[in-house]
């Protein structure tokens, strides 16, 4: 847990902790080019108390930090799946939603100053039709399909899962394309000097979208379709 408190600056707290921009954004606390003044001071602005606040952003902290420990790939495959979901495809969703408005409002205002910002917008949403997509196609079918073959695993569904897991796999490294551009055109995700609160706050975000996409994906490619191509190893033996 970082050393927040309530003598901190509000741009200093969204700089250590990127979600509760959200949170100052709900409540109409400006954390950008009005960001340089303590959280006291601005929960006193909005006629908050400044306890409570720093509470709820000790809050985000916490589910940030639980979110970034790895779930070891031990788990049974049905439980694994039930993890991919609930740690990964909810928080994905969520931050994909969230972020939409910052990268929209940051290509709007500097797009024409950086004109690579609206290249960024455009990757994000190809990014986040990709994803959406995807991972609802796989709650609907994929995920359901390996369930059922890994419980009785036959020919014929072993059969059935090779084309699924080939393009499973084939939009991974489209998702990945998509990021590695991004990452190339921000410099690594890195703010100029002069950049602002949003502009800064969004790259830090794109990044940690990026280590939770390239986490996600891992684990899928290297956990869950490794073990279920091996069942269809065993499923269908090598003559």
């Amino acid at each position: 847990m970082s050393q927040l408190t309530e003598e901190t600056w509000v741009a200093d707290i969204v700089k250590e902790v990127p979600k509760t921009g959200d949170l100052f954004r709900k409540l109409r606390i400006d954390f950008c080019c009005g960001g340089k003044i303590s959280l006291r001071e601005a929960a006193a602005n909005r006629g908050l108390h400044a306890g409570e606040l720093l509470t709820q952003i000790h809050e985000v902290e916490e589910k940030q930090a639980q979110h970034k420990q790895m779930q070891p790939p031990s788990l049974e495959p049905k439980e694994l799946i039930a993890y991919i979901q609930n740690e990964y495809h909810t928080k994905l969703r969520e931050e994909l939603s969230a972020l939409t408005p910052y990268v929209t409002k940051l290509t709007r205002v500097h797009g024409e100053r950086y004109p690579h910002l609206k290249r960024v917008n455009e990757l994000f949403t190809l990014l986040k039709q990709e994803l959406s997509e995807h991972i609802q196609n796989e709650e609907d079918l994929v995920f359901p399909m390996i369930e059922a073959f890994l419980q009785e695993s036959t020919v014929e569904r072993a059969d059935a899962l090779n084309p699924i897991l080939s393009k499973l796999q084939d939009e991974h490294q489209t998702v990945v394309e998509f990021l590695k551009e991004m990452r190339l055109i921000t410099n690594g995700f890195e703010p100029m000097q002069e950049a602002c609160g949003t502009h800064r706050l969004v790259l830090k975000r794109l990044e940690d979208l990026e280590a939770d996409v390239f986490n996600h994906i891992l684990l899928e490619n290297c956990t869950l379709v490794e073990r279920t191509r091996q069942a269809q190893l065993i499923a269908k033996p090598i003559n």
